[in-house]
């Protein structure tokens, strides 16, 4: 009879027990760590099937993911590609731990697990909503392994229409990235800070602000042009300043900003050579102008290469005349970079988002 009542209290306890556990399993699990994304700039981790990869879906993201930059001596691509099946994410939990990723799929295809995943992550009426409307077959997500990152889907119900949405989305999902990446970017380029002595020395000179990194110096100021520079052992980082009046709108040309490029080139940069100065080489690589706003203030923006002539230097450069209508001036800036034998991507981003950070006093 003992044993009988024993046996009947530990069944009772049972389902009390279970939750316990279950309460218990799930306690470790909410106090477990959660990771921190890691990764660089520019880097979009691809997740889909080796067989979709393999064919002309996974050629569109090369050819339009992995673009040339514009402009660098050598080629370096938009984005860097990391490619993982879903089964290759499973085996290395690192992989599941970087900051960027978008995921690929046929939802057509109910073997793949690429399409399971992307099903399960946004969810069957987003999916459905799909299939007849490829305006509905994209979706951004946050957090899933680590924090800090970034997630986009993209889905199609064949592999001509997914082709499709990899064109149609690419600028969107191009800016979605390098919006991202911002907080990166401003690290990287403001990794010990601020130098508030070359903040000021500009804005008192020429009432302009620029929030400049600390590893930068002035190398001229003499009045018509305020020259800065950073200098490691492996790279020269430039940005230099002039105010000219505005009068007319032939001005912001690109031969006018290629003609004012060249005359301060001339004037203030050379090598250790006599008889050399820095211009604009635009037979090599043709220059891009474009329009374009810098703190919401209308600029144009010059894009190229620059060499040494008379000797054997060059590298990228990116210039913009900037329009202050509140006193009728332009301000022309030029960020340009000497890198020989280093990759020069990721240093240009690094200039040119100091360069956005100009404003008029």
């Amino acid at each position: 009879m003992k044993i009988y009542l024993r046996i009947l209290a530990f069944a009772m306890l049972l389902p009390f027990l279970s939750t316990f556990q279950s309460c218990s399993e799930d306690v470790q699990r909410s106090m477990k760590a959660i990771p921190t994304a890691f990764g660089q700039l520019n880097e979009i981790v691809i997740i889909m099937d080796d067989e979709l990869w393999e064919s002309p879906v996974g050629d569109t993201i090369r050819y339009y993911y992995s673009s040339a930059y514009p402009l660098l001596p050598q080629p370096e691509p938009v984005f860097d590609l990391r490619h993982f099946t879903p089964l290759e994410l499973k085996k290395d939990p690192l992989r599941k731990e970087l900051r960027t990723y978008m995921l690929v799929g046929n939802l057509s295809d109910e073997d793949s697990p690429t399409a399971q995943m992307i099903r399960k992550d946004i969810g069957e009426e987003m999916s459905e909503s799909a299939r007849g409307d490829l305006t509905k077959n994209n979706a951004a997500g946050r957090d899933k392994w680590a924090k800090g990152q970034l997630l986009l889907y993209q889905f199609a119900y064949s592999n001509q229409d997914l082709i499709k949405v990899l064109k149609e989305n690419y600028p969107a999902i191009k800016k979605k990235v390098n919006k991202f990446d911002e907080k990166k970017l401003e690290s990287y380029a403001y990794l010990n800070g601020v130098n508030n002595q070359l903040v000021n020395e500009v804005k008192e000179s020429i009432g302009v602000s620029i929030r400049m990194p600390s590893d930068y110096f002035m190398a001229i100021n003499d009045g018509e042009v305020i020259w800065m520079r950073k200098e490691t052992d492996k790279i020269s980082s430039n940005i230099m300043l002039r105010k000219v009046k505005y009068e007319d709108q032939e001005q912001l040309s690109k031969e006018n900003l290629i003609a004012m490029r060249d005359s301060l080139g001339k004037k203030y940069v050379s090598s250790t050579i006599e008889d050399t100065y820095m211009q604009v080489n635009d037979e090599d690589l043709p220059v891009i102008f474009n329009t374009t706003k810098v703190n919401g203030n209308y600029a144009v923006e010059g894009r190229g290469v620059w060499e040494i002539v008379n000797d054997f230097m060059g590298g990228s450069f990116i210039s913009y005349l900037i329009l202050n209508p509140n006193k009728g001036e332009l301000l022309f800036v030029d960020g340009f970079l000497h890198a020989p034998g280093e990759d020069k991507r990721d240093f240009m981003e690094q200039l040119d988002y100091v360069i956005h950070t100009i404003k008029f006093q």
